[in-house]
């Protein structure tokens, strides 16, 4: 019959570095199995993409183009020797010429009503409902044209409403407002605003 050893404090220890150096390998091997997948590019640092591309503006609006729920989205291109996963998840290499990611940019979402015009017809022609009929607002322009603008009270509120951009468009979009003009929203210069170079004769 074998003789058991006692169960010591000396083989205990010896049991636990045995155990924890099996772990240390076992994550070793795993860690060279799968090496750790390269970034999305859209993860990338700034030095590590070139600057994103400026957006296209659409003169009529002065906004950019595309915009939809209040976003439009530029291209932006990894530096030389990038390696990271595309917008359609495909890792590869970058030499500098290929999209990675599309980068949001807020935009104001229009729809063809020009604040201009809404004021003016608004300060002229309220009393007839022009204002409310341009802004799609029908049965609200007929009760002011039969009611020759509620006796001038209503023409009067809704040209201080139109005027402080709380009446808008019935769709929900934003009005057309010259890029220089007169915002309630304080225009400020930040690395993302965007100019459109302007041309002299």
């Amino acid at each position: 019959m074998a003789a058991r050893l006692p169960a010591g404090p000396g083989r205990r220890g010896g049991e636990l570095e045995a155990l924890f150096l099996l772990l240390l390998w076992f994550a070793a091997v795993d860690g060279a199995a799968s090496p750790e997948p390269p970034p999305k590019c859209e993860e990338l640092r700034l030095g590590q993409y070139y600057m994103c591309d400026e957006p296209k503006i659409d003169n009529s609006t002065q906004e950019p183009m595309n915009c939809t729920n209040h976003t439009a989205y530029v291209q932006c291109l990894p530096a030389p020797n990038i390696t990271c996963r595309d917008y359609l998840g495909i890792e590869k290499v970058f030499t500098g010429q290929e999209v990675g990611f599309y980068k949001p940019i807020a935009c104001r979402n229009v729809n063809g009503y020009s604040y201009k015009v809404a004021v003016a017809l608004s300060l002229f022609l309220g009393w007839l409902g022009a204002d409310r009929f341009y802004l799609g607002y029908p049965a609200l322009g007929l009760l002011k044209f039969c009611t020759v603008g509620f006796c001038g009270i209503g023409s009067l509120i809704d040209f201080i409403l139109i005027s402080m951009q709380i009446v808008g468009p019935s769709d929900g979009s934003s009005y057309i407002i010259d890029y220089y003009g007169a915002r309630l929203t304080r225009l400020t210069i930040t690395n993302t605003t965007f100019r459109k170079m302007q041309t002299y004769p």
